[in-house]
Order: structure tokens, then C-alpha cells, then sequence
């Protein structure tokens, strides 16, 4: 009997999805094992050309990591999802979008006049800008375009499973490869739209700390204070995501006095996990007038980097309306509405 076929990618991302796979240290051979490694560009040397040689559905299950954020992204997500029978967000970027969608902010036109006109570092009196074609002597060279918005993978391609995570934890990998081995032994698969490796509460509700329910005046930065390792942090005034962060990791960050930054997404039925995380400081804030709740509100920094550090692309916002802005023209599948 053959082995099924395994292909991994990352798109818009920073390569820890990818290093989240090695961090199964000596199980990576049993992986090996298991499955028939197809297409890996991180560790393996195979081109986009041997994937467009399969049989479509030929690929058993795709782990894709990372945003869609230009024209190569897209297409390599089309690619896959058209060779593949189970496509896998895989991190916080293919899922909700993850720190490269906090790009939403601005658009193409302002990024690439920063980094290429006005960046402090960087000599071109000519505002000369990267062109996605231009010919040479040689023949014609390309670059992929950079696209106006930050997509999930959901947004450009249907999604069979997701598995949050900045990275993923290296016990939930293993977990979601062998119920994926034993899904694919069986013949029968976990429900279309399912999170895989995760809770359904929150991380609060994973977390040992001592919560008393206790109003705040204020919200401070972890490195300002020297917070009780006991209480619930989000009480002593840092801001911590655990209300509206889905669980799975063990609540690994506030074990260790660092607030949780909500990678793992939203809890099973919140369908924005900024809102959600507005609505518990709504009820923990301690003012009776409307100057003391500015000023409290003041004291959070960077509310959209904070709320949304991890799920702009996927939210309810999903970006900022600007002037000048462009629609990206590719169409954009229904995102799964199981996961909500």
C-alpha cells in the first residue's frame, strides 16, 4: 500500500510554522515514515513545476502556513488546493492572517513609497520602485505583484481544516499528523471546518492564575511592573488576551508571567476576537464617567496591534478603508463558517 502524499509551503510568513515541524525533534522520522514528503521548499529541493506534474487530488494533505499576500502566494495556494484532498491553514497567518496582515493598514502604494522613497536608509533620487516585469538583453524578468490587501488562506482558497498557533506547538503537530494517519486509515475525517489541535474555551480557562474579578484603572506594560505570579494579569493591569484567545497551548505565556498575545485565534463561536477582547476590558475597567473611561482608554497601547496582532486579515475589519486604495481583482472563496 502506497504511503499518502504530505506537501508543506509557507507563504507571507516568518519560517516558525516550518521550524514548529522540526521541533518534533526525533518524530520527524516517524512522519517521515508515515507520509511520502511531496513538496517541502523549506527542507526540500522540489520546484513549483514537479506539483503542477501531479494528478489533481493527488496530494493527500497540504500543510500551507502563511498569508496570501502577492501573486505567488495566490498562486501556489491555487496550486495546491487543486493537487490536494485536504488543504490545512496551518499558524496563525494561513488562518487569520497573523502579524503580515497587520499590513491591512496601510496599502501598496504607501508601503512601497516607504521602503523604496522614503526610508532614511535608502539612496534613490531617481524613485525607482521594483516593476513585476521588465525586459533585459536576457529575455524577460519577473517579480510576483505585491498585493493591496493581507488575504487568509480562506479567503482565496476553500479550507478543509485549520490549526492555530504562532507557531503551532510541537505536541499539537504531532497530535493533528497522527489523527491525520488515523483519518486517513479509517476513511473517515474530522468535520469539514474543524480546528484541529486545539480547545473550544479560552486560555483563561487553561490558565492556573487566580482570578477575583477585580476592577483596573489603568493597563500597563509588562515591563513596568513586577506582576504577582499568582494573579491573573490581566487583573494587576496588563493587558492579556487570554479572554479571547481560543486554547490549545497550555496557557504557556502567562505561566511564565508574559500576557498572552492571542495567536491561537478566536474561542469556538466569537467572530472577532478584537471585539471579544474589548467587551472583557469593558467589564473589568473601574470609572463612572465618560473622562475616566478616555483616559483609562489611553492607557492601551497600540489597541490595534493589541487586539488584532494576529486576526486583522481575518476579522471583521479585516483592513482600513484609505483613499487610493486597490481592490485585488482575483476572487475570493466563502470563508468556512464551521470554525465560528
Amino acid at each position: 500500500m502506497r504511503k499518502p502524499k504530505l506537501a508543506l509551503y509557507w507563504a507571507a510568513s516568518c519560517g516558525g510554522c516550518d521550524m514548529a515541524v522540526l521541533e518534533l525533534k526525533e518524530k520527524i522520522l516517524d512522519v517521515a515514515d508515515a507520509f511520502d514528503l511531496v513538496f517541502w521548499p523549506v527542507a526540500l529541493d522540489y520546484k513549483y513545476k514537479d506539483v503542477e506534474a501531479m494528478d489533481d487530488g493527488e496530494i493527500d494533505v497540504c500543510l500551507f502556513n502563511g498569508a496570501i499576500r502577492n501573486s505567488e502566494n495566490e498562486h501556489v495556494a491555487r496550486l495546491l488546493r487543486r493537487k490536494s484532498k485536504v488543504m490545512v491553514a496551518f499558524g496563525a497567518c494561513a488562518m487569520n492572517g497573523g502579524i503580515p496582515g497587520l499590513a491591512n493598514v496601510s496599502n501598496r502604494a504607501e508601503l512601497i513609497d516607504l521602503v523604496y522613497r522614503r526610508n532614511p536608509s535608502v539612496d534613490n533620487p531617481a524613485g525607482t520602485v521594483p516593476q513585476t516585469r521588465v525586459e533585459v538583453s536576457e529575455g524577460e524578468l519577473t517579480l510576483p505583484e505585491l498585493y493591496d490587501t493581507v488575504r487568509t488562506l480562506d479567503q482565496t482558497v476553500v479550507v478543509d481544516y485549520y490549526v492555530p498557533g504562532c507557531p503551532p506547538e510541537a505536541a499539537q503537530v504531532w497530535d493533528v499528523v497522527t489523527a491525520v494517519i488515523a483519518a486517513l486509515k479509517s476513511g473517515v475525517l474530522p468535520p469539514h471546518g474543524a480546528v484541529l489541535g486545539a480547545g473550544e474555551k479560552s486560555v483563561c480557562d487553561e490558565c492556573a492564575r487566580l482570578k477575583e474579578e477585580k476592577k483596573v484603572s489603568g493597563f500597563k506594560r509588562p515591563w513596568e511592573i513586577i506582576p504577582d505570579p499568582e494573579k491573573c494579569l490581566l487583573e494587576q493591569g496588563i493587558i492579556c488576551m487570554g479572554p479571547a484567545t481560543r486554547a490549545g497551548c497550555g496557557a504557556r505565556c502567562p505561566s511564565v508571567g508574559m500576557p498572552c498575545r492571542g495567536c491561537y485565534g478566536a474561542p469556538a463561536g466569537v467572530l472577532d476576537q478584537g471585539a471579544k477582547m474589548l467587551s472583557a476590558l469593558a467589564s473589568i475597567i473601574d470609572a463612572d464617567t465618560p473622562e475616566e473611561i478616555a483616559r483609562i482608554a489611553t492607557t492601551v497601547p497600540d489597541p490595534l496591534g493589541t487586539f488584532y496582532r494576529f486576526g486583522l486579515a481575518g476579522s471583521l475589519l479585516r483592513r482600513t478603508r484609505m483613499s487610493g486604495s486597490e481592490e485585488d481583482t482575483a476572487p475570493v472563496s466563502e470563508k468556512s463558517e464551521a470554525r465560528a
